[in-house]
């Protein structure tokens, strides 16, 4: 039968109580020390449960723990009876079934064995062993992933596994290493010690179902403050810090003492408890320093992707480089048509006179090949023509070189939506033409003007635009575009509708991480939309992504400029 302990922490008033304010049902392991587990007088204690009343203290919460099996309290979580997990070890396939805080703590896990056992240097050395782990821990499912679960015995408790290699049911045990070298001390299994440390790294954070984001943010909220505030570190320095030796029990020391003779007692026990404290103190230093290690290489990790968006922006440095220069060279032969056409349109209008009485005089004549009753027509047609398409290659070669141009300006230009909008349609207008037959804008007219950088804005919408044309699975899906003006709000909003392959549920949430994509097969580096993400983010608005699997619709929301606000 399932165990469980209850606890109310009476965080809110008595006013706020009697108003009901929701209680939040906290569960975690009842047997996890020194994270969390059931102290002497049966009430919840430990770092995980000090850092959640800490937290509902500084956001206002009520919150009641419940404490029982870790297979059993993640069940509740699945089920409802708790609403969020305290602590639980990250990783790839978990976060498909719940969500995860930002980590509050790493969890280090080694492998314990007896004094007497032999070397193990790795993983691959505990295969055909009998290897202890706790029951749907994270360790339980890692030592399967690596093929090491032919012979797992589960225990209910991570302290069960130890007692099994103590007493010599089991060859080793798979523990982390701060609760391991914690219940070691705490119950005198003298004869164990960590063969092997460092054997996974694990992010540990509070968990709450899938979906459940408003819980979840009151709790990263909660977590950011007292790490501001500094509590954070008095809590984990309390609990995961280096723990004092503690007193002699005088009254046993006493009993024996009468028992043997007093100076050599004197002697053993001195020098027993000096082995003791040292050995205590060596082994929880091995954990500050598995711990520092730990974050050394999440920091490292951070650099390296730092430098991978070095490495994109470079590239699309050089890019825009080139374009420039390309559009200059269009430029040279644009600027001879438009400056020679309406040199021949001029000698067309005068000779025409001579053609038209030539034709009077002595019929129709082949010219260039076609009856000139026939070029009279097209030969105007085709120098207007001529003379409308100059003119677009200008207009798209001056958007193209205005997108490219490096940006040197601050979000200080009043622009007008509609007009960038407009500039980034001009610019993907191939791509438009190649994906879909049904493309359609609606400007609204008279947008109130936004503050911002155009260059930077037009990004952001050529990004949007070419997503919508490469999620069209053929040329008969539309794609709609349209402005307005939401008064409520004070806001100029922007609408991208595509009726493309749409977007899964479990990836909208993911869509503007760093070097998230789905689009990996084609070459996607999962920048544009965290880029753009934080260049809306940078001008005040709001980058909104919607999708019920048969297309999406990205929705765009930037605050109204009002003079007055720059007085």
């Amino acid at each position: 039968m399932l165990l469980w302990a209850l606890l109310v922490v009476p965080v809110c008033g008595a006013a706020e109580s009697a108003a009901g304010v929701r209680t939040v049902i906290v569960g975690g392991d009842r047997d996890y020390p020194p994270y969390e587990f059931i102290d002497k007088s049966g009430h919840p204690a430990g770092y995980n449960v000090d850092l959640t009343r800490a937290i509902a203290d500084v956001m206002g919460m009520k919150v009641e723990f419940r404490l029982g099996g870790w297979s059993g309290m993640r069940s509740a979580l699945q089920s409802g009876k708790v609403d969020v997990l305290q602590g639980m070890s990250y990783s790839q396939e978990r976060s498909s079934e719940v969500d995860f805080s930002v980590p509050h703590a790493v969890v280090n896990h080694a492998v314990f064995a007896r004094k007497d056992s032999p070397y193990v240097s790795s993983l691959d050395d505990l295969k055909g062993k009998t290897v202890a782990v706790h029951r749907a821990g994270i360790m339980h499912d890692y030592l399967v992933r690596q093929g090491v679960g032919g012979k797992l015995t589960l225990t209910d408790t991570p302290a069960d596994a130890l007692r099994m290699v103590a007493s010599g049911r089991a060859d080793f045990a798979v523990v982390a290493i701060v609760p391991g070298m914690y219940m070691i001390r705490e119950l005198k299994l003298s004869n164990l010690v960590p063969v092997l440390r460092n054997v996974a790294t694990h992010r540990y954070c509070y968990a709450v179902k899938k979906g459940n984001a408003e819980l979840l943010s009151r709790f990263n909220e909660g977590l950011a403050i007292l790490k501001k505030t500094g509590q954070y570190d008095a809590i984990h320095n309390r609990w995961l810090g280096v723990v004092e030796p503690q007193t002699i029990d005088w009254w046993t020391f006493a009993k024996y003492a009468a028992v043997v003779v007093v100076p050599l007692v004197l002697l053993l026990g001195g020098f027993a408890l000096w082995s003791r404290t040292l050995h205590r103190q060596v082994a929880l230093r091995t954990a500050d320093l598995t711990r520092e290690i730990a974050e050394r290489r999440q920091v490292e990790e951070e650099l390296r992707l730092n430098q991978q968006q070095l490495v994109q922006a470079d590239k699309m440095a050089a890019l825009g480089v080139l374009v420039s220069g390309v559009a200059h060279e269009i430029n040279n032969p644009t600027g001879v048509i438009l400056l020679e056409v309406p040199i021949l349109k001029r000698f067309h209008d005068d000779s025409v006179k001579i053609l038209e009485r030539y034709y009077e005089e002595n019929g129709d004549f082949s010219c260039g090949g076609l009856p000139y009753s026939r070029m009279r027509q097209e030969i105007p047609r085709s120098l207007e023509k001529i003379q409308d398409a100059g003119k677009r290659i200008k207009r798209i070669v001056a958007d193209l070189k205005d997108f490219a141009r490096r940006d040197e300006t601050d979000c200080n230009e009043i622009l007008d939506l509609n007009a960038a909008a407009k500039a980034a349609v001009r610019l993907v207008e191939p791509t438009i033409h190649k994906a879909t037959t049904r493309f359609s804008a609606e400007y609204r007219k008279s947008l109130p003007r936004i503050r911002g950088n155009r260059q930077r804005i037009e990004q952001v919408l050529v990004n949007l635009i070419l997503n919508a044309c490469q999620a069209l699975p053929d040329p008969e899906r539309a794609i709609e575009l349209t402005t307005w003006h939401d008064v409520f709000r004070n806001q100029v909003v922007l609408r991208l509708r595509d009726q493309g392959t749409g977007i899964a549920p479990e990836h909208l949430s993911r869509l503007t991480d760093p070097f998230f994509t789905t689009k990996q097969d084609q070459g996607g580096t999962g920048l544009g939309l965290s880029v753009s993400a934080g260049i809306v983010k940078e001008h005040g608005g709001n980058l909104q992504f919607e999708s019920n699997g048969e297309g999406t619709t990205v929705t765009l929301t930037l605050p109204v400029y009002h003079e007055e606000n720059n007085a």
